[in-house]
């Protein structure tokens, strides 16, 4: 079964309001649409078919009735909070999701779905899917969710690029090489990791930027990258503040090289 990355959800109150502090560092960002049955909305920036994702609640009383889109109980919860915005989840793209739902119950994951979903773009054009969401007793770190689009891969990237989505950045022609986690355990979050999509990582490595344990698994599309502290810094502090969660974007072809912490996550320009 064939797995590639998809897009980073980052949660937002306010989506419109990332579009200029985005424009501001040379990314672009452009209103999506509605997902008018959950009470959302969002911004996105698109890196090729991977992209981010910035989601925010436009409809509470609407939004607080969906148990089983573990996406939107997931942010109803989180918004509130007051370190609640920033990066949140990861959507891995497949096209065998009955399969795979079948498959990841037989392995002892609770699984979600599939459901299916639709956004009203702002031309009126309707994007639709459906998406899977398994969960795993005692994980902190919330798991990727699965999403199947009902077009092709193929057709998407034609229709974005037709619709000037595609490499458009001004800070130049920007990949979007991978998501990094803060965990506490980097051998037991990779391991259920690892079980989920079938992928081995790569070699440990130590960052000095983060001050952690660093491994890769090395997904089509977008890498995941998962980080350990080994004392203060960058991951500890997430992990204090915001427990287990996606916090760093790693952008390469940016003609700079930083760190740097916007809109409540970090962003790495090479």
């Amino acid at each position: 079964m064939q797995f590639s990355f998809d897009h980073l959800v980052w949660f937002f109150k306010k989506p419109e309001e990332a579009i200029e502090p985005l424009e501001q560092i040379g990314l672009k960002l452009v209103p999506g649409g509605r997902h008018e049955s959950w009470g959302t909305y969002n911004t996105l920036s698109y890196f090729g078919l991977s992209y981010l994702e910035f989601l925010g609640i436009e409809d509470w009383q609407k939004a607080a009735t969906h148990e089983a889109n573990r996406l939107i109980t997931h942010i109803v919860e989180q918004l509130p909070k007051g370190n609640g915005e920033g990066p949140a989840r990861i959507a891995i793209r497949t096209n065998e999701i009955e399969a795979l739902a079948e498959q990841l119950k037989q392995e002892g994951f609770t699984v979600y779905g599939p459901i299916p979903g639709e956004r009203v773009r702002g031309d009126g054009e309707v994007i639709r899917w459906s998406l899977l969401f398994p969960e795993y007793a005692g994980s902190e770190l919330r798991l990727p969710f699965f999403i199947q689009w009902e077009k092709s891969d193929d057709e998407r990237l034609a229709e974005l690029d037709q619709l000037g989505l595609i490499d458009r950045h001004l800070a130049g022609t920007v990949r979007f090489e991978s998501v990094g986690f803060a965990v506490h355990n980097l051998d037991d979050t990779l391991a259920i990791w690892g079980k989920l999509l079938n992928l081995q990582e790569n070699e440990e490595f130590t960052s000095h930027e983060l001050n952690a344990r660093c491994r890769k698994i090395a997904l089509a599309g977008t890498e995941l990258l998962f980080c350990s502290p080994i004392g203060e810094g960058i991951t500890a502090k997430v992990l204090n503040e915001k427990g287990e969660t996606p916090f760093l974007i790693n952008l390469s072809g940016t003609n700079q090289s930083r760190i740097f912490n916007m809109l409540n996550g970090y962003w790495s320009f090479k």
